[in-house]
Parts: C-alpha cells; sequence; structure tokens
C-alpha cells in the first residue's frame, strides 16, 4: 500500500473526513441544481429554446462533457450517501443509552437530515429512469426527436409530478440545513457569518424548490404545453 493510499484511507476512516466529503461533494450538488434549474426553467421560453439547449448540452465536447459531468455527480452522489450513512450509525452507536437527544438546538432539517436524503436518492434514481434512461417507450422516442415535449408529456402523469413535488420539498429542506453545514465543515462559518449563512442557505433552498415544482405544477394543473 502506498503512502498516498494510506493517506486516503485515514482520511476517509475518519470522522472529519468523512464530514468534509459530506461538505465538498454537497457544495458540488447545490452547484449544479442553480444551473440544472437555469437550463430546466427554459421550458417556459418556448419549445425551439428548450430543445436548442437540450440539443447544445448533449452534443457539448462532442457528447463527453455531459458524460463527464455524469460520472463527477454519480461518484460525488454515491461518496455524499455512503458518508452520510456512516457518520449517522457512528453517531448513534457513540451515543450513551441514557442520553437524550437535544432538540433544543437540533433543527427539525438536521434530525431528519438522513430521510430526507434517502427519499431524494430514491427520487433521483426515478428521475434517471424517467427523463435520462426514459424505460417508458413514448418519453424514449420523443425525447430523440423533441425534449421540450418530453418534458410537458412526462409531468402530465399526476404521479409521477406529485412524487416530483415531494421530493423537491424535501430536498429544500435538506438543502436549508446543509448549505451553512457545509461551510461550517469547511470551516468558512463563523459566529459572525452563521446566521448571514443560514439565511442564504434557506433562502436558496426556497428559490430552488419553487423553480423546480413550478414545471410540473404548471404543466399538470394549469395546462402548460397543451
Amino acid at each position: 500500500m502506498t503512502t498516498l493510499t494510506r493517506s486516503l484511507c485515514a482520511f476517509w476512516n475518519s470522522s472529519i473526513g468523512k464530514k468534509i466529503v459530506v461538505a465538498v461533494t454537497g457544495l458540488i450538488f447545490i452547484a449544479f441544481l442553480a444551473g440544472h434549474l437555469i437550463g430546466n426553467l427554459l421550458v417556459f421560453v418556448g419549445q425551439e429554446a428548450f430543445n436548442e439547449y437540450a440539443h447544445w448540452l448533449h452534443h457539448l465536447g462532442h457528447g463527453g462533457a455531459i458524460w463527464a459531468a455524469r460520472i463527477v455527480l454519480l461518484g460525488s452522489l454515491v461518496l455524499h450517501v455512503v458518508a452520510t450513512v456512516s457518520l449517522t450509525r457512528a453517531n448513534r452507536a457513540a451515543r450513551p443509552s441514557y442520553a437524550k437527544e437535544d432538540t433544543i438546538q437540533a433543527s427539525r432539517s438536521s434530525r431528519v437530515m438522513i430521510w430526507s436524503g434517502l427519499t431524494v436518492l430514491a427520487f433521483i434514481i426515478f428521475h434517471i429512469l424517467h427523463y435520462t434512461v426514459r424505460v417508458d417507450s413514448q418519453l424514449a422516442e420523443l425525447g430523440k426527436e423533441d425534449p421540450w415535449k418530453m418534458v410537458i408529456v412526462g409531468f402530465q402523469n399526476p404521479a409521477a409530478s406529485i412524487f416530483y413535488v415531494i421530493a423537491m420539498v424535501l430536498l429544500c429542506s435538506h438543502l436549508a440545513h446543509g448549505f451553512s453545514s457545509a461551510f461550517q465543515t469547511l470551516g468558512l462559518n463563523s459566529s459572525k457569518t452563521r446566521p448571514t449563512l443560514q439565511l442564504i442557505g434557506k433562502a436558496y433552498a426556497v428559490l430552488i424548490c419553487l423553480g423546480f415544482i413550478s414545471i410540473p405544477i404548471s404543466i399538470l394543473f394549469f395546462g402548460y404545453g397543451n
């Protein structure tokens, strides 16, 4: 085993190492969500604009850019989930049986982080199957010819739209806590900056949530795209 390998193993096996992994991968997803939302909102600009964006995205770097992004996001997702679950198990194992949960300082978001995170993970898998792999033959055919129409048809399914909205609300809860926690883990959060970062995190989470759910709500309940 090389020195680098031993160092990486020691880093991963430490509590602070896993926390840093969770923080860094979390920030990657925070940045990704902003870019992904901007692209998705083009669905309201019109069919031509959205299809041009989808075509540009899938052909950027001769198709290599999107696969590079997928590999980075998939790797980050695996590391984020594994590190979070490992930290949660370690914290529970270290807690004395007589200890009571500190409900005063622990926010509701932080107490359900693991569950909201796992629900969002289930949604990501569903979303990939729905719009990326396109297991639905109708969506698969539309995705090749008309990505805008594929989005419209996909969200005309009530079950898919409702699940999407629920997942986005949970994602909002996850982000609201995770935003400031990531900066704190990386040593970028002090007693002076903490309130500001918490406010920014909550505002960012709400904007992300409202932005994403506006699409299925507009399609399913207001007939956008018909």
